[in-house]
């Protein structure tokens, strides 16, 4: 069954893309805890965290330090939170945000009213913080295409 991710992942829906190799790709979070927020996904449609391979957690671990490493240089922050859940899309996908305190780990705090222009600004400094620390070419030559090149 096809999930929301998987149309992100192929271009049916639009999405906001940091990250693309390929076992996954991450892309900013519509309801963002914290400005930076971003989404782990692999590109295999594994419905939950238990039901994926210890090689993919790993791989998806590894992308998520990287993710983290640029939003604490990005905003300052004294923490990258990850979180899995789960809850609102069949498909596993792990947040990484960066947090200033534990208010960054409850998903009541989320906001849905971020307009696309701060969305958009927000992953394009993902982006080049990712690049500066030497990972560009895992970064999609435009934001809205997991696509590298």
């Amino acid at each position: 069954m096809s999930t929301v991710f998987t149309k992100i992942i192929a271009g049916q829906i639009p999405g906001r893309f940091v990250w693309a190799d390929d076992v996954c790709v991450v892309f900013a979070t519509i309801a963002p805890i914290t400005d930076g927020h971003m989404l782990v996904v692999p590109r295999e449609e594994v419905d939950q965290y238990t039901d994926a391979s210890d090689e993919l957690l790993a791989h998806l671990s590894a992308v998520a330090k990287r993710v983290g490493q640029a939003q604490r240089a990005v905003w300052d922050a004294p923490r990258a939170a990850v979180l899995v859940a789960g809850f609102e899309v069949p498909h596993l996908h792990v947040h990484v945000l960066p947090a200033w305190d534990e208010a960054a780990l409850r998903f009541d705090n989320a906001r849905s009213d971020v307009p696309a222009e701060q969305l958009d600004a927000a992953a394009e400094k993902v982006r080049e913080a990712l690049r500066a620390a030497g990972h560009g070419a895992h970064v999609p030559a435009e934001l809205g295409s997991p696509q590298l090149g």
